[in-house]
């Protein structure tokens, strides 16, 4: 068992009573009543924490659902997922925020928690009612999958974030840098004709929003960081005492933009579109560098960025196609590598899937200290299987890594005491 939260770490036994953890300790279940999960040779942690999650609810069945959406969250052991704002129509306001909330406690397994859109409509031009979402439950703000680029608005929605206690988490992207973009600026996408995106496009931004923050103060979260100029700036932020958290994807974690040539073991031809994501896979120094962020800790926590299409707006020309991969089901596969490659500990990880991102958010999640809700994972590190669109509960199929055979698995999720999913 791995609790970074409490320091717990030992072979042991959790027991649970109705939705809560009651003790951590050895030899319990010898003794009581309890119904007995047996995860011997297995990993037992608190139940893993997403904060960049898109369920596509409301407006796209077609992508996600919050059903399929957090059946998938529970399959990659994640019992909490944060839901991003840009769906349709826009959660921009109470009536929809709750809507959202009305969904999930029908057919959700995990907990979901909501974003809020920073502006209306994600325009960029005015800010939303922050006090009147918050205290209808909106988590943080956000307007994912477009920069907030009115200085002004900015500096609107930080001050009133500040006054909630709010984060705002920050999708980096300067419009006219990045411009028609797919694929990071580079050698890779010159050779294959692609337009480049290069991570001033996102570093720029982040300057901006961080001399803001100085002015205003609050918490900027800087969102699916994937450049190495972005890690130092964070690193320094922190060090002069500025409230700035940061999060970085598995596959930005683990993926180059190499895998725009094609991968024969991943049998991934080149220019593919299931190697398009926002922001694109970067160089191998860009990954070396969030790598050692996420182990220092400058990287606060590992988000999925969890982004199911539809395969007809995948299977297009790699310019035209949607950006994004599902990842919340192979965020532990991925992030086992790091650990098996000796570049980060197994605690290390766990940390920054359960309490570094409840931090963040200041989620009730993270931990199995005696007391807490009990939501639990309980993952195989050596269990192999092979990636296939019918081992895949999300709808969308949308992973470069499909056809891969892949290491260690979550064998069972546990969501406020109730087993919501066990691998069979």
């Amino acid at each position: 068992m791995i609790d970074p939260a409490s320091g717990f770490a030992a072979i042991a036994d959790v027991l649970i009573e109705d939705d809560l953890v009651v003790a951590l300790d050895s030899g319990m279940a010898r003794h009581t009543d309890a119904r007995v999960i047996n995860a011997e040779g297995l990993v037992v942690t608190p139940g893993f924490v997403d904060l960049h999650t898109h369920l596509r609810f409301p407006g796209f069945p077609e992508k996600e659902t919050i059903e399929s959406g957090t059946l998938a969250a529970a399959a990659g052991g994640f019992t909490t997922v944060c839901a991003m704002a840009n769906t349709s129509p826009v959660v921009d306001d109470v009536e929809t925020l709750r809507h959202v909330y009305q969904e999930a406690g029908k057919v959700g397994v995990v907990h979901v928690r909501q974003l809020a859109a920073v502006t209306r409509g994600l325009s960029g031009e005015s800010i939303t009612d922050f006090s009147r979402l918050s205290d209808a439950g909106a988590v943080a703000v956000s307007d994912d999958g477009k920069p907030v680029w009115n200085e002004n608005v900015m500096r609107e929605a930080l001050t009133a974030a500040r006054e909630l206690g709010k984060a705002i988490s920050v999708h980096e992207e300067v419009p006219e840098i990045v411009a028609a973009g797919v694929a990071n600026e580079g050698e890779n996408a010159r050779l294959l004709g692609l337009p480049e995106w290069p991570c001033t496009g996102e570093s720029r931004i982040v300057e901006r929003d961080l001399r803001i923050l100085r002015q205003t103060g609050g918490h900027l979260h800087v969102a699916h960081v994937s450049c190495s100029r972005t890690v130092e700036l964070v690193r320094r932020a922190r060090e002069e005492g500025l409230q700035v958290t940061a999060e970085a994807t598995p596959h930005h974690l683990l993926l180059s933009d190499e895998l725009l040539n094609g991968n024969e073991e991943l049998v991934l031809p080149a220019r593919h579109p299931y190697a398009k994501v926002n922001p694109p896979l970067r160089s191998r120094a860009d990954v070396e560098a969030l790598i050692e962020g996420l182990a220092q800790g400058v990287i606060d926590a590992v988000a999925t960025d969890h982004a199911p299409q539809a395969e007809a707006d995948k299977q297009m020309p790699f310019e035209a196609a949607a950006f994004g991969f599902t990842g919340i089901e192979l965020a532990l596969p991925l992030l086992l590598d790091l650990v098996r490659s000796d570049r980060l500990d197994l605690p290390t990880l766990v940390e920054r899937l359960t309490a570094g991102p409840a931090r963040c958010f200041k989620l009730e999640a993270g931990t199995l200290a005696p007391g807490a809700r009990a939501d639990v994972c309980i993952f195989d590190p050596d269990r192999e299987w092979i990636v296939a669109p019918e081992s895949l509960f999300s709808k969308g199929k949308n992973t470069p890594l499909l056809g891969a055979k892949v290491r260690g698995r979550v064998t069972h999720a546990i969501v406020s005491g109730k087993l919501v999913h066990k691998l069979l």
